[in-house]
Parts: C-alpha cells; structure tokens; sequence
C-alpha cells in the first residue's frame, strides 16, 4: 500500500516515514509539508492513503482534505493530530476522513490505522469516538446548534426504525458486533443496516453517522 505522508514538522514525517516503510507491505511513495503541496503530490502519486496533519501554515489540512475527497477514486485519509485542534479533526471526519492517530500514539497502533483505513474501515476507538462528539457538541450559538439539529434530524427522517436503532448504537462506539447484541440482530444484518445508513445518509464512515445522531439528539 501506497502512503503520502503530510505534516509540517520534518520530523514527525521522517519518524512516520521510518514506522511505515519498516513494513513489507507498506511504502511511502511521498511527503507534504502543508496543504497545496499535498493536494499536488496526491494527485501525481495516487496513494491508497494520505496521513494528514491537520494544522499547518498556508492551507490547511481540513481544506485539503475536504479537496481530496471530492475526486473520483480519492485515496483513504487518516487525520494525524496533537488532539489540540479538536474542531478541525471533526471537520476532517465530516468530510469523509476515515479516522484520526494521535502523533505520539505507540507505531504498532499506527500501522493498524494506517491497515485499517486502507481497507475502508474506521481507526477511532471507542473513547477517541466519543471525545470527539464530545467537543462537537462544545461551545456554538443557539442558531448555529438548531440549523445542526434540523438538518440532522430531516437526514435521519429517511431512515427505517431499525436503521435509526442501529444508528443510535453506532453513535454509542458500539462495534458490529455489540450493535448486533443490543438489537438482537447478526452481524450481517447490521452489515447491512450499516450500508444502507451510509447511501440513505449520504455518509462514508460511521463518524459521520454519529455526528449526526447527536446534532439530532442534542
């Protein structure tokens, strides 16, 4: 798998650089340094997945990321953060970002991610899950938190019961798996709910689905 690494301390992108290419099936065929440069090297090089920092000088990791993911065939996104930059990651995740690694987070763990994201699957686990719904529903005005709400709330009118129900435990950190044993329901039928949430939603990660269970419930 094909990696562009994109953050501004040269650092961190050689220590990155080190962890993935250490891998026999990964290879990071490029690096970034803010966001314009990104959005040219993942165009030239075509990676499967770009780790992306989210606070850089010029353009900023958000804006490319919100770029990127408008393209046919777009590659993975894994949002790199300090956990200081909260407001950007969600916008990054509102935009289809797979999932986000802390910067100091252990290099198996990042490989996992990286794995992860690679193959379509989210790289959030349950706590990061519900910290960053915890700041998206921080500090907004009154008008900013209804237009949310009545957005969400007319998105999540399309859905069946059952795929309202499976949303909510989504929304809750809650794995396939657990989704299944708190609706009683198999893995595959959640599978199932799962794909239908993203078409009826027009989402691409479960993220997504749980943001805008809470804009609705909030």
């Amino acid at each position: 798998m094909d990696v562009v690494i994109v953050d501004d301390d040269q650092l961190v992108r050689m220590s990155l650089r080190l962890i993935l290419d250490g891998e026999p099936d990964l290879s990071v065929v490029g690096e970034a340094a803010d966001g314009n440069t990104a959005i040219t090297e993942v165009r030239r090089l075509k990676p499967d997945v770009v780790l992306m920092d989210v606070r850089m000088p010029g353009r900023d990791g958000l804006s490319a990321t919100e770029e990127i993911l408008t393209w046919p065939e777009a590659p993975r996104i894994l949002v790199l953060t300090t956990f200081d930059s909260d407001e950007m990651v969600l916008g990054a995740l509102r935009a289809g970002a797979l999932g986000f690694v802390l910067k100091d987070t252990p290099p198996p763990d990042i490989l996992a991610a990286v794995r992860a994201v690679a193959s379509g699957n989210p790289a959030l686990s349950p706590a990061a899950t519900s910290r960053l719904i915890t700041a998206a529903m921080g500090p907004q005005s009154s008008e900013t938190r209804r237009t949310a709400r009545e957005s969400a709330r007319t998105r999540l009118s399309a859905l069946t019961e059952r795929e309202l129900d499976t949303a909510r435990a989504i929304a809750s950190g809650l794995s396939n798996a657990e989704v299944g044993a708190r609706l009683h329901i198999s893995v595959a039928t959640v599978k199932a709910h799962t794909s239908s949430l993203f078409t009826k939603l027009g989402v691409t990660n479960r993220v997504q689905i749980a943001l805008l269970v809470r804009d609705a419930e909030e």
